[in-house]
């Protein structure tokens, strides 16, 4: 690997792991937030307006950055990335911080599907199997980093730093990735034919899928949910006339691509989905506390990080979809113990389960983005490396709401079986996942709470199950190069 790639890799690693902290640094800076500035009925709306921009850009930035080229896309990204951080820190309101989260996250949905793209583009199949796992445990890390740094800050300095902090790092990454990145040269004769129509109309389809999804069951959630499944059936007709379509269906016609986006949705249902109720199991049921409940997902990160390290570099001896089925596996696995968490509440069960679902994660999800990266053309690499991260990001987004639906309806109907009155226990703010005490209601209220978290997982476990089901569709072919090389320049002798 030379200096150059390395400089590169540098740079994208940290600003993957700045823009990953970020997701997971706020929660534990905003009760002192909401206590500054007010806005309780707003609280979710932070966390709501990053996840809603982030999620709906990642599809964009993918196909902007086949047309323009990664480097202008990157600083694009960042540049409003950082804007957005420290007009966050600076909010004297929480409307003015929800806006700027809002723009905050325009930048994060490009940050994050760009790394994975200019990884593709720069290194070679074999270096990219030796260090996308790194990559994926970006994520484990931050996930376990972020609360504590955000305990820290506000601690030992203020709120404001949760969002200053990102400063420094951003701008030593882009320096970085600055200094040592080149596109390739492109054609200046020919002007990239931009698909608009594509652009609004899917924008618009997935802003209202995830509104619709942030408040399920509600009649202005019914209707933003049929919004977006008639702009989606209008994407297709509009795709098909586009001269340089937005979302390319052809891709859809490789059976390896189709398998990894519906895997990808249907292995971030059941794990993200999951994971989102396992604090509340913890303090609700179990009887923890808030910082010993979170730290029952740990084992799902750590999981993550060393399974994706060590299927990665296992793709250089056995083909991808036997990795992919494996991690399925235990994906599922783990996710038929969680099922039974309910009969046998216990902390150690838990987190073994978890850990399983974290490596089945960790095994098939590099596995699948290698395998696709090094088969589509490289004009349409920046697409489908961000439809499959847009499918994970997605079917995790819709399976909380739907399994929140779920726990809601469950708790209200065993709580009215065991003669208590669903308002007792303060089922919104169990929802939020706030750790509403319920040490003061009987044990029957405490019961009806674990078994209705119990089928949360039973939907769990069908998303794996079908995410296992969808994997075995996958091609057996080895994934083999196909005279792939590194981006121009790859090898100067100087930066």
């Amino acid at each position: 690997m030379s200096k150059r790639q390395r400089v590169i890799i540098a740079g994208i690693m940290l600003s993957l792991f700045m823009a990953a902290v970020e997701s997971t640094v706020i929660a534990t800076a905003m009760p002192t937030i909401v206590a500054e500035l007010g806005g309780l009925a707003s609280y979710s709306w932070v966390f709501s307006a990053y996840m809603l921009t982030s999620t709906a850009m990642v599809p964009l930035y993918g196909k902007l950055s086949d047309l323009y080229g990664r480097r202008r896309l990157y600083f694009i990204a960042m540049a409003l990335f950082v804007t957005g951080s420290v007009l966050s820190g600076l909010s004297q309101t929480m409307g003015q911080l929800i806006a700027f989260r809002a723009l905050q996250g325009l930048g994060a949905g490009g940050l994050m599907p760009l790394a994975f793209i200019m990884i593709g583009d720069v290194l070679s199949f074999e270096q990219r199997a030796k260090t996308q796992g790194l990559f994926s445990g970006v994520w484990g890390v931050a996930s376990i980093i972020g609360p504590l740094l955000g305990g820290f800050l506000v601690d030992q300095l203020s709120w404001h730093w949760v969002f200053f902090v990102n400063v420094l790092p951003a701008l030593l990454a882009a320096l970085l990735v600055g200094a040592a990145w080149r596109d390739p040269a492109r054609d200046m004769s020919r002007r990239p034919s931009i698909d608009y129509a594509g652009v609004v109309v899917m924008t618009v389809g997935i802003v209202a899928l995830l509104l619709g999804l942030f408040d399920l069951g509600s009649p202005l959630s019914l209707a933003a949910i049929a919004l977006s499944a008639v702009l989606f059936v209008a994407l297709y007709f509009v795709e098909r006339r586009a001269v340089d379509p937005v979302l390319p269906l052809p891709l859809f016609r490789d059976r390896l691509f189709s398998v990894a986006v519906i895997q990808g949705a249907l292995a971030g249902w059941a794990m993200f989905g999951s994971a989102n109720f396992v604090p509340l199991f913890g303090q609700a049921v179990i009887g923890l506390t808030a910082t010993a409940a979170g730290s029952m997902l740990t084992p799902q990160m750590l999981g993550w990080v060393f399974a994706s390290i060590i299927g990665s570099r296992l793709l250089l001896r056995v083909g991808y979809r036997a990795i992919s089925v494996a991690g399925m596996a235990l994906l599922v696995a783990g996710a038929l113990l969680m099922t039974r968490i309910a009969a046998m509440p216990s902390m150690p069960m838990v987190m073994v389960s978890l850990g399983l679902m974290g490596s089945g994660m960790g095994l098939a999800m590099p596995a699948f983005l290698i395998a696709v990266q090094n088969t589509v053309r490289r004009d349409m690499l920046g697409t489908a490396t961000s439809t499959v991260t847009f499918s994970r990001n997605i079917g995790g987004t819709l399976g909380v709401s739907v399994m929140g639906a779920i726990l809601a309806n469950r708790v209200a109907a065993n709580l009215l079986a065991s003669g208590i009155d669903p308002a007792s226990v303060e089922l919104s703010a169990l929802l939020a996942g706030e750790g509403a005490s319920v040490a003061g209601t009987a044990p029957e209220a405490a019961a009806a709470i674990g078994a209705a978290i119990g089928s949360v997982f039973v939907a769990a476990l069908i998303a794996a199950i079908l995410a296992f089901l969808v994997t075995l569709a996958a091609p057996r072919e080895r994934i083999a190069e196909r005279g792939r090389a590194p981006i121009p320049d790859a090898e100067p002798a100087e930066l």
